[in-house]
C-alpha cells in the first residue's frame, strides 16, 4: 500500500507539464491508490486460496487424508473472513469510480460498465457458493460438498477477469464508436475482450496463485521453523507451495510476452519501464537508476538489453520519451517510479523462481523438502516477497498509463471530480479500511488460537475446542 501511495503522489505531474491541474486530482489519486493497494492484497485469496482449499478437500476424499480434511475445513473459515473483508473494500471501490472519476463514467460508462456488470454477477455467484460450501460441512456427502466449492473458484476467476478487462480497456480501448465526443455505439464483446485482455488476465491470475500459494506456505514454514514438523504442517506447506512454484516459470514466460505487448501498443509506458529518454536502437536495459533533467542517473546499463527484450534483436528501435508529445509526456519522477517498480517486480519474480527451483531440486533428489533451515526461512518470507511483486506490478500498470485514464481518449485531469472537498471522503475511507483490516486480523488471530489450543489438547475432531457441534463448519474426523 505504501508503494501505491508513493506512486499516486508521483503520478501528479510537475507544474507546467499538463497545466491547470484541478485541486481534487491529488486526493482522488491518493484515495484510489490506497484503496486499490489494500484491496489487491485480498484478491489472491478470493481467486486462488479457495482453489488451494479444494485441492486439500480433494486429497482428503481421494486418500482418506484426515490432515488434509482439517486443512480444508480451517481454510474455508479463513476464506469466508477474507471474502467478507474483500466484499466491503470492493464495494467502496465501486462507489469511488463514480464519486472520484465522474468524467470517466459520464463519457465512457456505457463501455466501462460492461466488465463491472460481469464482475457483479461473478461476485454474487461466489458469495452464494461460498455460503453453500461452508454450510455443507457435515450436511452433504463428501463429493457433493466438494463440487459446491468448484463454482467458488470459477466465479472468483471470472470476477478477476472482468476487473482486469476494465483495466485492459483503459490501456487499449476498443469496441466503441465516438461522435462529437460522445459514445454512440458499443460492442460489448470487443469492449470486454479488448487487445490487452488476454495477456493481462493470464498475468493477473498467475500472480494470484503465486501470492496466495507463497503466503499460505509461509505461514506453515514459520510453524515448521518453530519445531512443528508434523504431517499437518507438512501438507499445509506442500499444497500451496507446489501450486505457487509450478506457476512461477509460467509467470516469467507470460511476463516476457506482456512486456513485448506493452512495447507494441503502449510506447509511453514501455519508455518509462525502460527509462529511455531518447528514441534509439541498441537500447540498453537499465538496472536501477532515476531520470534527472532528461538523463538517466545511478543506473547500470546492460548493452542492447531493452532492444533484445522488445524485438529479439539489438537493432530493434524503441520509442523514447522524446517521441511522446510534450503535452502528455509523463514527468521524470513518474518515469522513475514506474521504472524502479518494474525492476522490483522482475527482481522479486526471479527470487521466487530461484526458490521454486531450489524446492524442485530437493524434491527430485530425495522426494522431500530441502533440509536446510535456510530454505524454510526463505519460504517463510516468500509470501511477503510475492506481495511486493504484485503491488509493484500494479503500480507499473496503473501509473505507467498516466497522464491518461483511457489512453488516447481521456486525460486523468478531465476524469476527476471538479466540485466538493475529497479529503474528508479520503479520511472516512481510510478509517473504514483500517477498521475492517484490524477486524480481519483479530478474527484470524482468534481462529489461530483456537486451533492451536485444539492441537495442543490432541483433539482429533474437525470441530475446534469450544465450537458448537451444530455450527456449519468442519467434518468430524475419525480418531487417528
Amino acid at each position: 500500500m505504501a508503494l501505491a501511495q508513493l506512486a499516486a503522489w508521483s503520478a501528479t505531474p510537475a507544474a507546467g507539464v499538463l497545466g491547470g491541474e484541478p485541486s481534487q486530482l491529488l486526493p482522488a489519486r491518493e484515495q484510489m491508490a490506497f484503496t486499490l493497494g489494500f484491496h489487491i492484497i485480498l484478491v489472491p485469496f478470493g481467486v486462488a486460496f479457495t482453489c488451494l482449499m479444494l485441492v486439500a478437500n480433494y486429497r482428503a476424499i481421494r486418500h482418506d487424508d484426515h490432515e488434509a480434511l482439517l486443512l480444508a475445513q480451517r481454510w474455508s473459515k479463513v476464506a469466508a473472513v477474507l471474502f467478507a473483508v474483500g466484499a466491503v473494500s470492493g464495494t467502496v471501490l465501486s462507489f469511488e469510480m463514480g464519486l472520484l472519476w465522474p468524467g470517466l463514467m459520464r463519457t465512457y460508462g456505457a463501455a466501462y460498465g460492461i466488465p463491472f456488470a460481469v464482475e457483479g454477477i461473478a461476485f454474487f455467484l461466489e458469495a452464494i457458493f461460498v455460503a453453500i460450501y461452508i454450510y455443507g460441512w457435515r450436511r452433504l456427502s463428501p463429493w457433493a460438498h466438494f463440487f459446491t466449492g468448484v463454482p467458488v473458484v470459477l466465479s472468483g476467476a471470472l470476477g478477476t477477469a472482468a476487473v482486469v478487462a476494465a483495466n485492459a480497456w483503459m490501456n487499449q480501448p476498443d469496441g466503441i464508436t465516438m461522435r462529437a465526443g460522445k459514445v454512440v455505439s458499443v460492442d460489448p464483446w470487443h469492449v470486454f475482450f479488448n487487445g490487452a485482455f488476454w495477456f493481462e488476465t493470464v498475468h493477473m491470475l498467475l500472480a494470484a496463485y503465486i501470492v496466495a500459494g507463497f503466503m499460505v506456505a509461509g505461514v506453515y514454514a514459520v510453524g515448521m521453523l518453530r519445531g512443528r514438523r508434523d504431517r499437518y504442517h507438512r501438507i499445509g506447506f506442500l499444497i500451496p507451495f507446489v501450486v505457487a512454484a509450478a506457476a512461477m516459470p509460467l509467470q516469467i514466460a507470460v511476463g516476457d510476452l506482456v512486456a513485448r505487448e506493452v512495447f507494441a501498443h503502449e510506447p509511453a509506458k514501455f519508455a518509462a519501464i525502460e527509462i529511455l529518454p531518447q528514441t534509439k536502437d541498441h537500447a540498453p536495459e537499465t538496472l536501477g537508476g532515476v531520470l534527472v533533467n532528461g538523463n538517466v542517473r545511478f543506473g547500470i546499463p546492460l548493452p542492447n538489453g531493452a532492444s533484445l527484450l522488445a524485438g529479439f534483436s539489438p537493432s530493434t528501435r524503441i520509442k523514447g520519451l522524446d517521441a511522446i508529445p510534450a503535452a502528455v509526456r509523463p514527468p521524470a519522477r513518474l518515469v522513475s517510479i514506474v521504472h524502479l517498480c518494474f525492476d522490483v517486480m522482475v527482481g522479486t519474480a526471479f527470487l521466487l523462481l530461484g526458490l521454486s527451483i531450489w524446492f524442485a531440486l530437493g524434491w527430485w533428489r530425495r522426494r522431500d523438502l530441502p533440509r536446510s533451515r535456510w530454505f524454510l526461512r526463505a519460504a517463510a518470507l516468500s509470501g511477503v516477497v510475492a506481495l511486493v511483486s504484485l503491488e509493484t506490478g500494479w503500480v507499473v500498470t496503473e501509473v505507467g498509463r498516466q497522464p491518461w485514464t483511457v489512453v488516447g481518449l481521456l486525460l486523468t485531469r478531465d476524469a476527476v471530480a471538479r466540485s466538493g472537498n475529497l479529503w474528508p471522503f479520503f479520511c472516512a475511507t481510510f478509517m473504514i479500511y483500517v477498521g475492517i483490516g484490524v477486524g480481519a486480523v483479530l478474527a484470524l488471530r482468534s481462529m489461530h488460537r483456537r486451533w492451536a489450543a485444539g492441537d495442543a489438547a490432541g483433539s482429533d475432531d474437525g470441530v475446534e475446542l469450544g465450537d458448537d457441534v451444530d455450527v456449519p463448519y468442519g467434518p468430524r474426523v475419525p480418531a487417528r
